[in-house]
């Protein structure tokens, strides 16, 4: 980013996606290796997912299977669901881990290679999951909340109730469009702080929701694109691959799968940069620099580099 420190608050939208494609260009070999390592599968097993499930469903549904298969069954799908969600939360953890060492890298003019971001993850992962867990509460009352709308909008439908079904139909899609959009935007910023400031867990997401202030919007615009994109992806992948009808070509399926998987991974990389430049965008926007030296210093803790007892990542005024 070649932009001084107190510019970045102005960036729009477009500034921020245009300044995030940019990045890869300053080391392309390493954005390579890592998306290569780390963001490709993790694209390719939140879409092949499904082709995994769809068959253990279809069984479950059958009404001619017995008993004692679907029991089975049921065991097969809850075993790799489980598989499912820790691959994909581990790949996620360190996919993120990984961008956000390596654009803060290059931020600070650190020497930046795919051997130094791989080195770096282990100590950057513990961090990022203590936040992860944080969340994962949060994410908690939410689901609760949302359980408890979902039994409101059944019991609205077997009494005929019409205004307890519009109110609760209404308060889910509020609580999906806001809050969850929201919990994610806080979730990815303090997954940034967590990698770049000396805190982490509880005190990042505090910190999250401060420089939050004043750019929910923007952050809610990000994430509910993001979402929006990645389900549309989702939808056609089951649809053609997954659901395709028997006119539809095994080599077709192959190519619009692959395809799908392509845009997906260009999709993950560009969110997950656009998640660094917006904490930077932020730190701008609240007036607060970042000593480069200190931010220097602090990756090269993560590989075991001497790092000063006195050192200020952040600055909490910046005079302008």
């Amino acid at each position: 980013m070649d932009l001084q420190p107190e510019e970045l608050q102005f960036l729009s939208i477009t500034d921020i996606i245009k300044e995030s494609i940019t990045i890869p260009k300053q080391s392309p070999r390493t954005f390579y290796l890592l998306t290569l390592a780390l963001i490709f599968p993790l694209s390719f097993a939140i879409l092949a997912h499904s082709l995994f499930t769809h068959p253990i469903l279809a069984r479950l549904q059958d009404p001619t299977t017995p008993i004692q298969s679907q029991s089975h069954e049921w065991a097969l799908l809850l075993l790799f669901q489980f598989f499912y969600l820790l691959f994909l939360f581990t790949f996620s953890l360190l996919s993120t881990a990984a961008v956000v060492f390596t654009v803060a890298s290059l931020y600070t003019s650190k020497p930046v290679s795919f051997s130094s971001t791989i080195a770096a993850i282990p100590s950057v992962f513990r961090r990022l999951f203590n936040t992860f867990m944080w969340v994962s509460l949060l994410m908690l009352l939410y689901n609760l909340a949302f359980i408890i709308l979902l039994i409101l909008i059944i019991v609205a439908v077997d009494t005929e109730s019409t205004f307890l079904l519009f109110f609760s139909i209404i308060l889910a899609f509020a609580l999906f469009l806001f809050v969850h959009v929201y919990i994610t935007a806080l979730w990815h910023l303090a997954s940034v702080i967590s990698v770049l400031e000396p805190i982490y867990g509880f005190t990042a997401m505090k910190k999250s929701y401060e420089l939050l202030q004043g750019k929910v919007l923007m952050a809610g615009v990000f994430v509910f694109g993001y979402l929006s994109i990645c389900g549309l992806i989702s939808g056609t992948f089951a649809t053609v691959v997954v659901h395709g009808d028997s006119n539809t070509s095994v080599f077709v399926r192959i190519l619009v799968g692959g395809f799908l998987v392509g845009v997906l991974v260009i999709v993950n990389l560009v969110g997950l940069l656009v998640q660094s430049v917006f904490y930077y965008v932020c730190k701008s926007y609240h007036h607060q620099g970042i000593d480069k030296s200190a931010l220097h210093d602090h990756l090269g803790g993560y590989l075991g580099e001497y790092v000063p007892l006195k050192s200020n990542i952040q600055l909490e005024s910046l005079d302008i």
